[in-house]
């Protein structure tokens, strides 16, 4: 069996960390090593897990970090409290998994994923397929096969260094997907392998709108076609009008001037794959 490490960032988790910490510690195979990333806390999440006595648990503060994290940078500063998790860890390991504090899953799931990874020695990628509560009932959202749920995001250890150059910016867990894709991995979401989300996505923004803003700012910044992008909002305001909210966040940001990935193999290949010759084999999100 491969060895793991676990890594969270956190800020102000303290009730999501009982049920996360309950979780992680009914596993048939345990981490070897759980980092969690304190991001200046108030609620005593720091003081929770250093009292949990569990040997792999390791916490740190972002104090410790370096440049923008320390600073206090809020744009990306999940990705950079995940990165200074990774250069926390005390040795290297097969892989890492990014696990958000609100999320829950079964004693067989990193069994189950390391299983994945063992099985195919070309995922540098994957994760369990994300269920939220929705009118009674956990229901699983969709993505595209190829697509890495951020709240249970694995990495290879071959392909860490993807995550440790990642600009931090909205959007960057998309642009390491087809990075690994470029360099001839494979990525892809565990489709029978759940895990419950109980903060759905764009909670902690406050409104709907704002989510979806946030949303078509990230797609500015990974290089959408401003076809795809329109038409994507467009599919999603027959249910939801705050989808518009896209083009706003798109077009915001094309007119500041916002900066763009770095990457030109990563934007040329998302727009091919955004031709609509290529939009009929996707599955909508």
């Amino acid at each position: 069996m491969l060895r793991y490490a676990l890594i969270t960032p956190a800020r102000d988790e303290r009730q999501n960390l009982e049920r996360l910490s309950a979780a992680v510690r009914a596993q048939a195979v345990l981490p070897e090593f759980w980092v969690l990333v304190d991001d200046g806390s108030t609620d005593g999440t720091r003081e929770y897990a250093s009292g949990l006595g569990d040997p792999y648990m390791v916490v740190v503060g972002t104090e410790t970090a370096e440049g923008s994290l320390r600073d206090g940078r809020r744009q990306g500063r999940d990705l950079l409290a995940f990165q200074h998790g990774i250069r926390s860890l005390p040795n290297e390991v097969d892989v890492v998994v990014k696990v958000d504090a609100d999320v829950n899953f079964e004693p067989d799931f990193f069994e189950r994923l390391l299983a994945a990874f063992e099985a195919d020695p070309k995922l540098a990628m994957s994760g369990g397929s994300c269920h939220e509560f929705q009118d009674g009932q956990w229901v699983r959202r969709k993505v595209t096969p190829t697509a890495v749920w951020g709240a249970t995001r694995a990495y290879r250890w071959a392909v860490i260094d993807i995550a440790l150059n990642l600009e931090p910016n909205v959007g960057w867990d998309g642009i390491d997907e087809i990075q690994a894709q470029l360099d001839g991995w494979h990525t892809r979401t565990l489709v029978d392998l759940p895990f419950e989300h109980h903060r759905p996505e764009g909670v902690r923004e406050g409104k709907v709108v704002r989510a979806h803003v946030l949303s078509g700012a990230a797609a500015w910044y990974m290089g959408y076609r401003p076809s795809y992008l329109v038409l994507r909002s467009l599919y999603r305001a027959r249910r939801d009008r705050a989808a518009l909210g896209l083009i706003w966040g798109y077009v915001h940001s094309a007119a500041t001037r916002a900066p763009r990935c770095s990457d030109k193999r990563v934007i040329a290949a998302l727009r091919e794959r955004q031709r609509l010759s290529s939009l009929r084999r996707a599955v909508p999100e």
